[in-house]
């Protein structure tokens, strides 16, 4: 999206195919495979749980107990992969639940897309099968496997993204059709589907079962350092003095409650906020996190491969530790004179790094910055800086085939552990992926609950209650302030800068904010652009970042913000869906193609 860029040609995935959107079916290679293999992995999934579904029974080897979690489990992945088909491709064929008798002719198999829709509430009904089987908790062998609350947590984001503006009431979409002409995404605004939306997050919330996790204060440790002694936020007459079950952040460390999410100091089963994993799928060697972030660390002491980073605008989106935008014009300039002289910095770091809130320092790896590596055998390679100036061994080298260098000069710290070195004598620590996180659903709450002008009355999952949803400023509120507290920063309202929660536009904006900086490389910008129909604005703005080309000797005219030519990036309307390989479109007829891609004929 337009938070982060990665370089790496030798592996035939060119970041250029993805940003002008060379990745059609005229298109071969790695990145035709990654972009054609979802919608193959998903069907035959869909397939192999629907006959489970057909066939299972109690027996000998299946007890009743474990049978009704095992049906449980099967409608989950069935609506789950539905749920990840129709986030990429969009509209996509709903197959019969018997499943399709494979021995009649091709002509008999075609199946044509369902609408946005129709797809949601099929999402929707499996979940609520699947809610109504799946335990509530899993044990530590088990802790991947699918339960209640991510059931119903699946369902909440598959209604939120009904609700959005590319699927609600969205002329842009009316040419989107089926091979007989049937529109798939809504062409009339439908209010009540935010509500809709709203009721099925208040379900998540309801179940009591998950809560914002928090690390407890740090007394001790230095000013900097791979674990620092917690760095106290401003001071706030109210959270300074009350501790996080109090509704305060007194006594807890704002930096490793957001970054030991990620990075593998807190176990999965520890995690109070993980809501659903796929944890053992991410120590894949290519495309897994812990791959990720050895392709994040620095190659000179941290034996990594230094090609992933993050954009000037993602690096600017971070606010001040007060709660405060950041603001570029205002910032100060220069660099420390001394380790500690601000908290987490050491010497000759940019000033603009200083006084971030904590996500910075748990995301961006900045010029200056430090890594851990503490794992290491060798002392150089433990606790040391990188800087990216022109030249310097992390930095754009001077061998212009030589692509291990950041091309915006910004690195990103995020699943990082503080231990992590693959110098000699280094370990790597396993991450997990926060696939649905507790954040994640109390900011699409109270995302839903500001797009409301009206109340609606819309029954519980399980038809219990029926709950009363409107635009309800200290519901909004009690679910986005968890949120920033954890953070280190007080609520919208709190710094001086009005009181977006009496603007519903203000208030979209700080939202979208607020999950730009909070779900930095947990796969969802990208659909949450899109989704909201932002993408065509933000995806077309030129990429910056610091100036690569300027040496140690002239440090100061790096940070001056420039244009990046080798990660640009474009934006046309076939970029809103994944398209659809031309041996799938030849084999079922009554199957369109995504808007914007040629078809095979």
């Amino acid at each position: 999206s337009d938070d982060m860029i990665f370089t790496e040609p030798g592996a035939g995935i060119s970041y250029s195919n993805y940003k002008f959107g060379q990745y059609g079916p005229q298109y071969g290679g790695n990145v035709h495979s990654l972009i054609y293999r979802p919608w193959d992995q998903s069907y035959e999934g869909i397939r192999q749980a629907s006959i489970f579904l057909q066939h299972v029974h109690p027996g000998p080897e299946i007890t009743e107990e474990r049978y009704w979690d095992l049906k449980g489990q099967a409608y989950f992945i069935r609506g789950y992969l539905y749920w990840l088909l129709l986030r990429k491709y969009g509209p996509v064929p709903i197959l019969p639940d018997e499943g399709i008798d494979y021995e009649v002719s091709y002509k008999d198999l075609a199946y044509p897309r369902n609408t946005y829709n129709e797809c949601a509430e099929y999402i929707s009904e499996q979940m609520l099968l699947a809610a109504e089987l799946l335990e509530s908790n899993r044990d530590s062998r088990s802790i991947s496997r699918p339960t209640k609350g991510s059931a119903l947590a699946v369902r909440a984001k598959a209604y939120l993204y009904a609700a959005s503006p590319l699927m609600n009431g969205n002329p842009e979409m009316s040419s989107f059709v089926d091979d007989q002409g049937k529109q798939l995404i809504s062409q009339q605004y439908d209010e009540e589907k935010w509500a809709k939306a709203a009721a099925a997050a208040l379900d998540v919330i309801k179940l009591g079962k998950y809560k914002i996790y928090v690390a407890p204060k740090r007394v001790v440790g230095g000013l900097w350092g791979a674990y620092p002694k917690t760095v106290e936020p401003p001071y706030h007459p109210v959270y300074s003095e009350r501790t996080w079950e109090e509704g305060g952040w007194k006594d807890i460390d704002p930096l490793d409650s957001y970054r030991s999410l990620f990075n593998g100091d807190l176990y999965v089963n520890e995690n109070p906020e993980l809501i659903f994993s796929r944890g053992d799928n991410q120590l894949n060697d290519e495309y897994g996190i812990q791959s990720m972030s050895r392709h994040q660390m620095p190659v000179s002491k941290g034996g990594g491969w230094n090609c992933h980073g993050i954009t000037g605008k993602q690096c600017d989106a971070y606010g001040m530790n007060d709660g405060k935008p950041f603001d570029r014009a205002t910032a100060p300039k220069g660099f420390t004179q001394k380790d500690g002289e601000y908290p987490y910095l050491r010497k000759d770091v940019w000033l603009e790094y200083a006084n971030r809130e904590p996500r910075f320092y748990a995301s961006v790896a900045f010029s200056g910055a430090l890594w851990g590596g503490t794992s290491a055998s060798d002392a150089a390679n433990r606790e040391f800086q990188t800087f990216y100036y022109y030249g310097e061994d992390d930095g754009r080298k001077i061998v212009s085939t030589d692509d291990r260098w950041i091309p915006t000069g910004i690195g990103m710290m995020k699943f990082v552990n503080p231990k992590e070195s693959y110098a000699s004598g280094g370990t790597a620590y396993p991450k997990v992926d926060p696939a649905i996180r507790y954040a994640d659903i109390l900011l699409m709450y109270a995302e839903a609950l500001n797009e409301l002008t009206s109340t609606y009355q819309i029954p519980s999952w399980d038809g219990r209650e029926t709950y009363t949803v409107s635009r309800d400023i200290p519901a909004m509120k009690a679910a986005v302030l968890p949120v920033r507290l954890r953070g280190g920063v007080p609520n919208y309202d709190e710094v001086g800068m009005g009181d977006p929660y009496t603007n519903p536009e203000e208030l979209r904006k700080a939202l979208k904010r607020e999950r730009q900086i909070e779900f930095l490389g947990e796969n969802q910008r990208y659909y949450d652009l899109r989704r909201w129909k932002d993408a065509p604005e933000e995806e077309s703005q030129m990429i910056y970042g610091c100036n690569t080309t300027v040496p140690k000797e002239s440090r100061e005219f790096f940070y001056e913000q420039v244009v990046v030519p080798s990660v640009q990036t474009s934006w046309s309307m076939k970029k809103y869906f994944w398209p659809i390989n031309y041996e799938e479109l030849k084999r079922n007829a009554r199957l369109t193609q995504a808007p914007g891609w040629p078809s095979f004929d």
